[in-house]
């Protein structure tokens, strides 16, 4: 069945909760972002199979519900279908809404998230280790996970950078130290600063102040 297009990140959240459900014919689905790949699929384990939902650990939540990640994740069919029941209290970004705002009622239908430590060896993003994880998330690790060269490609293929200017100086210390690194990095300021300035002479025209905040893809 054809995925209608997805025209922001509210609407990829809409579509994960309430749809993919109905494009799933296996007990489980993986879920990758264009920011995510499987790293080496030797490190596949069966115990993923055992939960119903696995995505790499939030380092910055400290209350034990910090299972995880969904742009590199695995989650049951069963629990999409939870998903789909009216006390699932839906929101954006979905994610969340599973892993944190839902988790409590998720496991009082019987959902089982992975331990942290598992889910860390499923994937890396924030935490983890790219040397030892099935797979990972966050564009902040593409020049270590794919190479700078593949980085590279895609990159230039970007048709929003947004995600790349909030941890801009890692992944250009990265991409500096690849091949042709001087020019490659080159590029990425003057796009970087192309961006900056396009966005504040958008914020000009609607008479606001830029915030100064800086936002995390969680």
């Amino acid at each position: 069945m054809p995925i209608p297009r997805l025209n922001s990140s509210a609407a990829y959240s809409k579509f994960i909760l309430s749809q993919l459900v109905h494009y799933v014919a296996t007990s489980h689905c993986l879920v990758t972002q264009w920011d995510g790949h499987v790293l080496d699929a030797a490190r596949w384990r069966a115990e993923f199979l055992d939960y119903d939902y696995i995505g790499a650990s939030w380092p910055q939540f400290r209350d034990g519900n910090n299972v995880g990640n969904g742009g590199f994740s695995l989650r049951s069919r069963r629990l999409m279908e939870a998903c789909l029941n009216v006390q699932f209290r839906a929101s954006h970004p979905e994610d969340l809404a599973i892993g944190r705002v839902n988790r409590s009622w998720l496991e009082n239908q019987g959902m089982r998230f992975a331990p942290h430590a598992l889910a860390d060896l499923f994937a890396t993003e924030r935490s983890g280790d790219l040397g030892k994880s099935f797979g990972y998330h966050g564009v902040w690790n593409m020049p270590r996970a794919i190479g700078t060269d593949a980085f590279w490609r895609v990159y230039q293929d970007l048709d929003d950078r947004g995600t790349i200017k909030h941890d801009f100086p890692s992944i250009l210390k990265d991409v500096g130290h690849g091949n042709c690194g001087s020019l490659r990095a080159l590029r990425m300021i003057m796009d970087h600063l192309g961006d900056r300035m396009r966005s504040r002479k958008s914020v000009a025209k609607l008479g606001l102040k830029p915030s100064g905040k800086r936002h995390y893809n969680l």
